[in-house]
């Protein structure tokens, strides 16, 4: 949306108080998303009746949900943008392309009045249309009928992530049944990009003098299979990994039985394909699984991770979980802690069930408290916490290659950056308080550390070539 604002002709500013058009992207798939993003529309409405902007948008997740709601209770929002629909926000902002007769005219833009500027409305009808189709035609049905939005390497792109970094996003929307999320109805069927598209994005990335790439997507284990490609993801990957100048490579989010031994060999066969996994488990009670619609358990995956760990044993992983799911018991959660000490994953994230309508868990039974969804969210993370306060401990004296992103957050004494086993911005980092001869540290270069100390998550190194 940025990249489509920009090239006709606005100027994107991260200071809402200095915006003429406001616009609120959102998220839907839990509870405490729905308040940031609620809490936020509302700030940003507050923001313009005080302050200079003119109009305010809502786009994301909250509007295939609750489009009709917004439109309704919330007057001071001017315009609504669905996930399938990403190309109306031009519209919705006011701004079009100059009129064919406007030579006189300075400005690359102009901004149309109320009654020019459409409220951008999917057509294939509101969301509360949508639920009435599920109930008459079932779940294929209702995600069929969704826009295929999918945006291409000929879409304009204006990143916000350092000049080093950047995502790559492979697939839109999710076949999976699983009984917690929402997403399928929000985005719609998986579909891939091309092939050829995904490499010459990445190529231009490079060319602009990006070095890391994160390729993303709802479930990119399944990429290519709605082109009859087998193994499309190891295929993708094999050709980046071809990309002179290409310098870490990594992927979110996998399946876990999608991860086959030929994506794990291709990982181990490139070494700018980073040695990182991020499979979210969700659980590892079969029962609890079986009830999720997703399948597995304990046994199958602690098999999965020594097969990874066999092809490469340094390989840095990571997952989540949900605590509370309906039907839960204390005995599958016992299981679930049992399990995590026995993986020992590197990084873990838990949320707390969040029950949502629409989704398949939320007609289910033997739904469990609120505060012993809190209370297992807790303990299982003190869990994580020890282990990784342990494994972080093990790493002193070894040397990594590391990517500066520049001074610290916490202290302008310090630099900051991540090694190849942290995801951008989700796992540890990296924190360089010796710079040695090494004083001219910029971010986006890459140096040769060892480590010297180690925290619950975070490591603190030196650079040493």
């Amino acid at each position: 949306m940025m990249g489509l604002l920009a090239r006709s002709g606005a100027t994107i500013t991260p200071n809402a108080e200095d915006a003429d058009v406001l616009v609120v992207n959102t998220c839907s798939f839990i509870d405490k998303a729905k308040q940031e993003s609620v809490d936020t529309i509302l700030e940003m409405a507050r923001l313009k009746n005080e302050g200079r902007a003119t109009r305010l948008v809502v786009a994301g997740c909250m509007v295939e949900r609750y489009r009709e709601e917004i439109q309704k209770n919330l007057p001071e929002v001017d315009a609504v943008v669905g996930t399938g629909e990403l190309e109306n926000i031009l519209a919705a902002a006011g701004i079009s392309s100059p009129p064919r007769n406007s030579a006189s005219n300075n400005s690359p833009f102009h901004i149309l009045s109320g009654s020019e500027a459409a409220i951008a409305h999917r057509p294939e009808g509101t969301h509360r249309e949508l639920q009435g189709r599920f109930s008459r035609e079932g779940w294929d049905g209702a995600i069929s009928s969704l826009p295929h939005y999918l945006y291409d390497e000929h879409t304009p792109r204006l990143r916000t992530t350092a000049r080093a970094s950047a995502y790559i996003k492979i697939a839109e929307g999710c076949d999976h049944p699983c009984g917690f999320c929402i997403i399928p109805q929000l985005r719609g069927k998986f579909r891939s990009r091309r092939f050829e598209s995904v490499i010459a994005e990445a190529e231009r990335l490079v060319d602009e003098g990006v070095q890391e790439i994160t390729l993303i997507g709802q479930d990119t284990t399944c990429y290519g299979e709605d082109f009859g490609m087998k193994d499309g993801l190891a295929q993708l990957l094999d050709r980046l990994a071809r990309i002179d100048g290409l310098r870490w490579i990594r992927f979110l989010y996998a399946y876990p039985n999608k991860v086959t031994q030929r994506l794990l060999d291709t990982m181990a066969a490139h070494d700018n394909i980073c040695n990182y996994l991020d499979v979210p488990l969700q659980h590892a009670s079969p029962n609890v699984l079986k009830r999720m619609k997703r399948g597995g358990g304990a046994e199958i995956f602690l098999k999965l991770i020594e097969r990874a760990r066999r092809t490469m044993p340094d390989i840095a992983l990571r997952t989540s979980f949900i605590t509370g799911f309906p039907g839960e018991t204390d005995a599958d959660f016992d299981l679930l802690q049992d399990f995590v000490r026995a993986a020992r994953f590197d990084w873990l994230g838990v949320f707390e069930y969040s029950d949502e309508e629409g989704s398949a868990a939320y007609h289910l039974d033997a739904k469990v408290p609120k505060r012993s969804i809190a209370a297992r969210q807790r303990r299982l993370m003190r869990t994580q916490l020890r282990i990784s306060r342990a494994g972080r401990h093990a790493q002193i004296g070894k040397v990594f290659d590391v990517l500066v992103e520049g001074e610290s957050e916490e202290t302008p004494l310090l630099w900051q950056g991540r090694a190849a086993m942290h995801a951008p911005e989700i796992d540890g980092k990296v924190l360089i308080n010796d710079f040695g001869p090494h004083e001219s540290l910029r971010p986006g270069s890459f140096h040769r550390c060892q480590v010297t100390e180690a925290h619950d998550y975070d490591l603190v190194a030196r650079v040493v070539a």
